[in-house]
């Protein structure tokens, strides 16, 4: 029987718990931890695709920028982004190697720095609406929009904040290279932060300023792959309607015409289950099979049926 291939979108709790020091010793132990939690589909055969989340990170790298600007000249959203692909590839990279070693088990893990096209003409360039960086005084802000062209928002009473684009995913540059790989058997990490948003101007590629959704871009993934299953790892077990209210229910199978049904209710968030159950949808409309959200720490369970949100045709 042929080995089949999951691509697996973990959330930035594999990577850093809440109101946690962004360390680098916090994001290994949290990571030797996400690995142990993998293993389970290493181990039933399973050929893996993982994807992450690098908001946090990007945040941390732009406030870096930010304090050190007078020094030295910040890079363009783009550049950030690639920075957080690179060394957060690293450091999943390391931590599934190291896991798999005390286990025996010969495989190879790889990472990719991903690009992914975006159309220049996409109507978020127009309404950018994905909170990025550090937080401003309101004179601050007013300076930035007036010398940077930036739009800013007021957010939340916590003062006020870039926003940039979130353009729709269209398709992976390097997926060639990334299809090899997992036809050679590594473990490929792929797409981080949702890939590099790029556009094709005049025949050339072009890195632009925006942050295109984590699970959108890892269906994407999966649809161009061919996957066999499609997995986000988030920090509940479940996907819920009515959530945190007296009614709350837990949803553990619904079909796509159910999700689009709860969401047009208001069920999801935005900033969270939304576009989780969205790149389920386009996964499952798109190749016919399931899809899967579930808790990191309850994988192994999920896979067995035993919980989970399965998202069905």
């Amino acid at each position: 029987m042929s080995e089949k291939l999951a691509i697996v979108a973990i959330g930035g709790n594999a990577l850093i718990q809440h109101k946690e020091p962004p360390t680098a010793d916090n994001i290994f132990k949290n990571l030797e931890f996400t690995s142990k939690c993998l293993l389970g589909l290493i181990k039933k055969s399973y050929k893996i695709v993982v994807t992450h989340g690098n908001g946090p990170q990007v945040g941390n790298i732009l406030l870096q920028q930010d304090i050190a600007k007078e020094v030295i000249p910040p890079f363009p959203l783009d550049v950030n982004g690639a920075m957080t692909q690179g060394y957060i590839g690293y450091m999943i990279s390391q931590s599934l190697k190291n896991v798999l070693e005390k286990e025996n088990i010969e495989k190879d893990v790889s990472c990719v720095v991903t690009q992914v096209l975006v159309d220049k003409n996409d109507s978020s360039f127009q309404n950018p609406s994905k909170p990025v960086g550090p937080f401003y005084t309101k004179e601050e802000a007013e300076t930035l929009i007036k010398e940077k062209g930036w739009s800013m928002v007021e957010d939340a009473g916590r003062g006020w904040r870039r926003v940039v684009p979130s353009p729709y995913p269209l398709d992976i540059v390097e997926i060639k290279a990334i299809k090899k790989l997992v036809k050679d058997n590594h473990i490929t990490i792929a797409a981080g932060g949702g890939g590099i948003p790029v556009i094709k101007e005049d025949g050339s590629l072009k890195g632009v300023e925006g942050v295109i959704d984590k699970d959108r871009a890892s269906a994407l993934l999966a649809v161009e792959l061919d996957a066999d299953e499609f997995i986000i790892l988030t920090a509940v077990e479940k996907a819920y309607i009515n959530f945190k209210k007296p009614n709350q229910e837990a949803l553990s199978k619904i079909s796509v015409t159910e999700a689009k049904k709860y969401i047009m209710e208001g069920h999801f968030s935005k900033g969270s289950m939304l576009p989780k159950i969205e790149a389920c949808i386009d996964f499952v409309e798109k190749t016919g099979r399931s899809a899967l959200i579930t808790d990191l720490k309850k994988l192994e369970e999920a896979m067995d049926g035993k919980t989970g949100t399965i998202i069905t045709k």
